[in-house]
């Protein structure tokens, strides 16, 4: 076994799982939860063109069996929108509504405000450096 390699993977996982508790912490206060707070942003990236569930869970930071439930409770708080489609009867339109847009952008700056004390920690060819890496560590990966 290659202790360095377990190590990083190691420090790359708690990074990740302590960052999405962090956000989720800001966004609780909203009453909305991380992968709530995804789909919104996926919807805001659509430019007002209305897409399927697959598509979100295709979109999504953490797929998530639960696509339906989530857009479910974004629906009853009136922040989405979902129709049948006009040319699939068998597929869901979902589009952000503009009451989804306006807590999205505030959502979005308590996200920013949480970023903004570790943005200096790496300058900007350090962070590309670490990016490069994480591809580089995903390269054999045939998903």
């Amino acid at each position: 076994m290659s202790q360095p390699y377990f190590s990083t993977i190691h420090e790359i996982i708690t990074t990740g799982h302590w960052i999405t508790d962090q956000i989720s912490l800001e966004l609780k206060e909203f009453g909305i939860t991380e992968p709530q707070y995804n789909v919104l942003r996926i919807l805001a990236d659509t430019q007002n063109s209305p897409i399927t569930a697959q598509e979100i869970l295709e979109k999504m930071v953490q797929r998530s069996s639960n696509i339906t439930r989530i857009v479910d409770k974004l629906v009853a708080k009136e922040l989405v929108t979902r129709q049948l489609c006009p040319t699939n009867r068998r597929k869901m339109d979902i589009s952000i509504t503009a009451t989804g847009c306006e807590l999205l952008h505030r959502l979005d700056e308590k996200v920013k405000a949480f970023h903004d004390p570790f943005m200096d920690n790496l300058n900007q060819e350090e962070l590309q450096q670490l990016k490069q890496l994480i591809i580089k560590l995903k390269s054999n990966n045939n998903a």
